[in-house]
């Protein structure tokens, strides 16, 4: 399409452009992309294995590009799950995979997969799990597909994509303390409805984005599958690059949305009125400010998953905990994101505080998030998690209730045992 260009294009364009092997693409055209990194976990790995055998292939088209994570349900919590465990190592071995991710060495998988280096700016990086889409925090296109699907990447190193069209989220403005990316992407999930975005690529940009640290990069990009997104997405910065470089050698191509790029909408936030957000049951946009369910008596309070167990999570939770107790007839289980955070967790005190306080503490697992392993609700219970759905049945019983918020406002509720704004806590975490 030389000399046709109508338009430049955004980020999201350009990544698909190129690995596609084009010059130019835009909103509605149909690629054959070529994937730079395939993921399945335990949960949707067994089955993209059993379809990759039925296909009859000998071989994956790269042993060195595929990461098998096991995180749902570790250590196995049935001898079904325990299966399934043993089919991905299997697996592994026959395929001389490199990147399998055992119990006890890794965590969550879309932790493992920016920390141990296997995200790059510019990588088209297919999961199969939803939230791969955490990803574009570092310059990435990644998206979720079902295990079927992966099942043929890792035949072929390929994909049929359809380009989305991209909506740009400028966010300017500072936040307050207690304030952050958790609070601003429930905000804007409640802007834009659980299906407000489907199939569309959302670029997060702004003073307020560059201002962020990559955790809060990463828990804006998760949770945008959480308006019906195809992916998530902020333009490579220093503070990329050099969380990249820290983690591998491997070059990588930067790539950024051009000024006379075509958005479908432009829409512009200020965090600087921004208070502390609640997603109520059972929808992720049935949002509303903290102080206006306040008081909601709780029996759980959930610290970890994919969204918001990073360090910079626990820290900001035991600012809140040191020094007190969780509130008699409240459980509160934390759950570090993966075995480095909890390392490092250990090494900075935080476990000490969380332990001190009355908190459960578990190895790093995806299974108090989806309901499948540990810190299931009973009926009628009450649960304030940090985590991202809260869907009817997300984390255990159909008749139990589930809050989504920051970890700062699950801490505090913690400590209150009902929902509470944590600016109640400033003056004693200072």
């Amino acid at each position: 399409m030389s000399g046709k260009v109508m338009c430049g294009m955004t980020i999201s364009e350009k990544i698909l452009a190129h690995a596609a092997g084009l010059d130019y693409v835009k909103p509605g055209d149909i690629i054959d992309a070529r994937v730079d990194v395939a993921m399945a976990n335990d949960i949707t790995g067994p089955l993209a294995i059993k379809m990759f055998k039925r296909i009859g292939l000998k071989k994956v088209w790269n042993n060195k590009r595929i990461v098998l994570i096991l995180d749902h349900q570790v250590p196995a919590d049935s001898t079904k799950s325990a299966e399934l465990h043993k089919i991905m190592r299997e697996f592994a071995r026959e395929q001389d995979i490199e990147f399998l991710y055992d119990v006890g060495d890794g965590g969550i998988c879309h932790q493992v997969m920016v920390e141990r280096g296997h995200v790059k700016p510019g990588d088209l990086i297919i999961g199969a799990d939803s939230h791969t889409c955490t990803y574009g925090a570092l310059g990435a296109f990644a998206t979720g597909v079902g295990s079927t699907e992966i099942a043929a990447v890792f035949a072929t190193g390929r994909i049929w994509l359809r380009v989305p069209q991209t909506i740009r989220i400028n966010v300017t403005g500072k936040f307050q303390e207690f304030v952050g990316p958790k609070d601003l992407i429930l905000y804007i999930i409640g802007k834009i409805g659980a299906d407000g975005a489907i199939y569309k690529a959302i670029e997060f940009a702004g003073p307020a984005i560059r201002g962020m640290s990559v955790s809060g990069r990463l828990t804006l990009c998760n949770m945008v599958v959480e308006m019906g997104a195809k992916n998530g997405i902020i333009e490579p910065d220093e503070k990329t690059i050099e969380y990249v470089r820290e983690r591998t050698s491997e070059p990588f191509k930067i790539f950024r949305s051009d000024e006379d790029a075509s958005y479908e909408k432009i829409m512009n936030f200020d965090v600087g009125s921004l208070e502390p957000m609640v997603a109520c049951p059972h929808s992720v946009d049935n949002v509303k400010p903290v102080k206006d369910v306040e008081g909601v008596e709780i029996d759980q309070a959930f610290l970890g998953s994919c969204t918001n167990g990073r360090l910079e999570d626990l820290e900001v939770a035991a600012r809140i905990l040191k020094g007190k107790r969780v509130r008699r007839g409240v459980r509160m289980i934390v759950t570090p994101a993966s075995t480095q955070v909890y390392l490092e967790a250990l090494k900075r005190g935080l476990i000490e505080i969380f332990i001190e306080a009355g908190a459960c503490i578990s190895n790093p697992t995806c299974g108090a998030c989806f309901g499948g392993h540990m810190g299931l609700l009973a009926p009628g219970e009450v649960c304030i998690s940090s985590s991202n759905r809260n869907f009817v049945g997300r984390m255990g019983s159909p008749e139990a209730m589930i809050y989504l918020a920051s970890p700062a406002t699950v801490a505090a509720s913690a400590v209150e045992g009902k929902i509470t704004d944590p600016r109640r806590f400033l003056e004693d975490s200072r």
